[in-house]
This record gives structure tokens, sequence and C-alpha cells, in this order.
């Protein structure tokens, strides 16, 4: 069988995160999900995707497909399931496509085609954005399990002060020397050649990622993920980064989630809860309103390629959008649309030339490049936002 992977039907619902990306490559937990059914099937996935992500994100078919809903993340059960889907069945979680079997790929699924099987699903779906950061905790054991079963982590220095380090897993040329690593709250995964300087305390669940930074004197709450490249510091609470962004000065960050290429200024703050203690509502591109979250705790979701600079206050439940720059004192409104320039005196719209020349400068700094095919989903992601830039 051939895997896909699909945006299922909650993409909208998503933005700004999948304006950028297939539902599949969001990250949570240590994982992306992407990533996650990789390991559990053992071989490469492709995506059934919105057709300026392809050339970024292409699509391979076979005679025999299986398309997988990825907003479902794998678990044991689900998986073995999957497997044994013949060409023509269904998989059913109500009136939503968990996965379907299917000798022609036509980019829609119609149920009135297909032998419906009921299936009772016991896991972690993503249909909200705040499902990233609320799921992360029980999507990081999941992960810490799956990528540590049978094997041994590194030594953990004793220069560290440890509380339950069976829960700590180290792998090849982490260093963690002098910090405090508290995993009896949940485990602490530390990845490849990640370094956590002195200083740093960690309450778990906690991922630090390959080649990630947590700077000294870190004040970490889990679960908090910080994705490949990425740099932690300041306080962070059960917070997301995808992947090579940064929040590494003092500053509170809570509640969060940050796409890819974001970065926080020094002394930002997060405000992750309201004064009246009332549920956070937060923007919701597919219904142009503010959802009802049914969280008193939820602080910022920021797109890919967005920036702050310092000192920069974010109003409890604010979204951003992709390539925004938010700058000067006082509160921005809690939507600032993607291609935004300014801040709570007001915005611009910053130019898809301008926002690339800070991409690039961004990407240079991690000697990975801007190309062409980034250039032309962002422009597109322009395009499709204009409607909500009417400063």
């Amino acid at each position: 069988m051939n895997f896909i992977l699909s945006d299922g039907t909650h993409r909208e619902d998503l933005f700004p995160f999948t304006l950028t990306r297939p539902v599949a490559e969001m990250r949570i937990g240590i994982l992306t999900i992407r990533e996650k059914w990789e390991k559990w099937l053992g071989e490469p996935l492709s995506f059934q995707t919105e057709d300026y992500l392809s050339e970024k994100f292409p699509l391979r078919t076979s005679d025999k497909n299986v398309v997988i809903n990825g907003s479902y993340l794998p678990n044991e059960n689900l998986v073995r399931v999957i497997k044994k889907l013949q060409p023509g069945e269904a998989l059913m979680d109500g009136s939503e496509y968990i996965a379907y079997a299917t000798t022609i790929l036509d980019g829609t699924f119609d149920p009135t085609q297909y032998q419906l099987i009921d299936h009772v699903f016991e896991g972690i779906t993503i249909e909200n954005t705040w499902d990233i950061f609320s799921k992360n905790g029980e999507a990081l054991q999941a992960d810490f399990d799956l990528l540590t079963a049978g094997r041994k982590s590194q030594p953990i220095s004793q220069t560290n002060q440890v509380l339950a380090p069976e829960n700590i897993f180290l792998e090849e040329g982490a260093t963690v020397e002098f910090c405090t690593l508290n995993a009896s709250t949940g485990p602490i995964y530390i990845g490849k050649n990640a370094l956590m300087m002195e200083g740093s305390m960690v309450r778990g669940g906690f991922a630090l990622c390959a080649d990630a930074i947590v700077k000294m004197g870190a004040k970490i709450y889990g679960p908090t993920t910080a994705g490949p490249g990425c740099k932690l510091g300041g306080e962070v609470n059960n917070s997301v980064l995808f992947a090579n962004s940064n929040k590494g000065h003092d500053g509170f960050l809570g509640n969060s989630v940050l796409g890819e290429w974001c970065n926080i200024g020094a002394d930002t703050n997060t405000s992750n809860l309201k004064n009246n203690y009332a549920e956070v509502r937060l923007w919701n591109y597919r219904t142009e309103n503010f959802a009802r979250t049914g969280l008193q705790f939820c602080g910022l979701m920021m797109g890919d390629h967005s920036k702050c600079g310092i000192n920069v206050m974010f109003n409890t439940g604010t979204v951003v959008g992709v390539s925004a720059n938010i700058f000067g004192g006082g509160f921005p409104r809690n939507f600032v649309p993607s291609y935004s320039w300014g801040g709570a005196a007001g915005f611009s719209t910053f130019l898809p030339s301008k926002a690339f020349e800070v991409a690039t400068a961004m990407m240079k700094r991690r000697n990975m490049a801007f190309n062409d095919t980034e250039a032309r989903i962002l422009e597109h992601v322009f395009e499709l936002t204009k409607k909500w830039r009417n400063y």
C-alpha cells in the first residue's frame, strides 16, 4: 500500500499554520504528524494538499493508495486497523473519515462510493490551533515512548540536579550541564546536538529537538516543545515552537504556538489569562469570527516568518498571520493579518519583497537558503490573505 496524508476537513481552522504547510507537517509532541505516521508505518508518506503547496510537499500515487486524514495522530490500534483497509473501504469516526483505500485519487472523498467502517477513535486529533499546545502533553508522552523504546539515553552529567532520571532521554551529542531537570511531571527529551546552557530550569514534559538551544537561566514549564533549530530563553510555559524559531530572551511566552522562522524580541510578553478569568476566544479564518476555545489559558498563535520587536505586549488570545512584523509600545489588536507592518498605533502592508529580504537573512543565519519554492508559496499566501488587510 502507498500511504498518503490528506488535509482532511479542518485545514482552514488551523490557519495560519496551514497557510504554509499541509496539516500533517505541523509539530506536536516531539515529532511532526507526518514523522509520527512514518515511524509507525515504517515508510515515507506523501501529501494530498493544496496545489500551491504541492511543489514543496508533493503527492506520490500507486495503484493501491490509503489516504489518511492528517488531523489524526497515530496509535497502535489505529495503525493496525488502517493497515487492513482494502480498496473501496473507508474508516469513519462518525461523519469524519479517518482513512480510505482507493485505486483512483481525485482529491475528494465521496462516502457514497465506499464501504464505511465505523471506528471508535481513542486518541489525539488536531482540529483547532489551540489543540496544538493543549494536547501537547499527551502527544509528547506518546512520542517519547515511541522514540526511546528499547534504547538507552546518553549519560546525564552529574553537574545537573535531576528528579526522575528514568524519564529523561538525551540523544547523541546533546549537551546539558549545571541545569535543573524535573521529569516527575512529564518526560524530558533532549535531541541530537541540542544544547541546554547553564542555570536552565525545566519542569517536564519538555522536548528540545535536534540542534535547538535553551539559553542561560531559562525557566521552562511543560508541556513545552522547541522544534529543531529553535532557541528558548526567559520564561516559557506550555508552548510549541515548530522549527527554527527564536524566543531567546527574557519575557513570557505561555500557552502559545509559533510556526517556523518566527522571532520574539527581548522582553516581549504574551498574556495567557484574561483579567476577568473568562474563556478565551481566538480568531478563526474559516468563520471570520472569534471562536470559543473552552480554555481559560491561551496566549499567542503566530504564523511562519512573523517577527516582533523588543517589549511588544500581546493580548490574551492573539492570532498573528504569516510574515507579519510587529513593533512599538501598547497592545496590538488580537488579530494581526499576514503581511502586516506596525503595531498598536496601526498597520500598513509589509510587501513580499521586503518580507523576503528578512526571510533570506534569517535563514542564512541557519545556513539555509530562501529559495524560489518558498517565495512562490509566500506570494500565494500574500494574495490569499489580502482580504483581511483592511487597515
